[in-house]
């Protein structure tokens, strides 16, 4: 893979200030947090429903990022994109603990049933994300991309999904632009977040019914 073009300090202005602004704004973990809110709001309104989603902020965004910002204090990782992929183990292991531990909580205090099955999500995919890389490089921001794409068109209707499909869109060719991937990685990454969602609508999960 190519040197990215924000690398250097020297680099990062114009055109890939902004793209790296925007890579580091609309991260996986930013991304994971609004589906929560979003979909907790859904489920069991305004106040109810943004306390359960930000519970599933906290333990799934929050959590793995200090444990990133951690990491890079003590050197353990170079930067905040982690390109390396050995960089990435711990970050996604803590993740999918993480996912597992805050659906272990949505079951026993009755919370939503979308935030269960977004916790579900979490796990599987941080889980086979973690697999994937310790072997080849594979982009996060397509999969969560993709996966929030999905899940708000699931959820919330085709109307919704056609304002955040160009987000998704934008946040993959970020990265393409960024040289942080190649398209081979990219496209991975979107084929991992959609296939898993898929599988699991058709188990029953993000169906538009169970919010009402």
């Amino acid at each position: 893979m190519s040197i990215p073009r924000d690398t250097h300090k020297s680099d990062r202005v114009g055109w890939v200030r902004l793209a790296r602004v925007l890579s580091n704004v609309i991260s996986p973990p930013t991304m994971f947090a609004a589906t929560g809110l979003a979909l907790g709001m859904r489920e069991r309104g305004l106040w109810p429903g943004f306390g359960w989603g930000a519970l599933y902020a906290i333990m799934i965004s929050l959590t793995p990022m200090l444990v990133i910002v951690y990491l890079m204090r003590t050197g353990h990782i170079g930067d905040l994109h982690m390109s390396a992929t050995h960089e990435r183990h711990i970050p996604y292991l803590s993740a999918a603990v993480s996912g597992a531990l805050v659906y272990g909580l949505l079951r026993l205090l009755d919370g939503p049933i979308l935030l269960q099955c977004l916790a579900i999500f979490t796990v599987v995919t941080l889980s086979a994300l973690a697999l994937i890389n310790s072997r080849w490089l594979i982009s996060i921001h397509a999969t969560a991309a993709a996966s929030t794409w999905l899940i708000f068109t699931l959820v919330f209707g085709t109307t919704v999904g056609l304002v955040v499909l160009p987000v998704a869109v934008l946040i993959c060719y970020v990265r393409l632009y960024l040289k942080r991937h190649t398209p081979a990685q990219v496209l991975a990454g979107v084929a991992l977040g959609l296939s898993v969602v898929g599988i699991m609508r058709l188990l029953g999960c993000f169906v538009m019914p169970i919010c009402f």
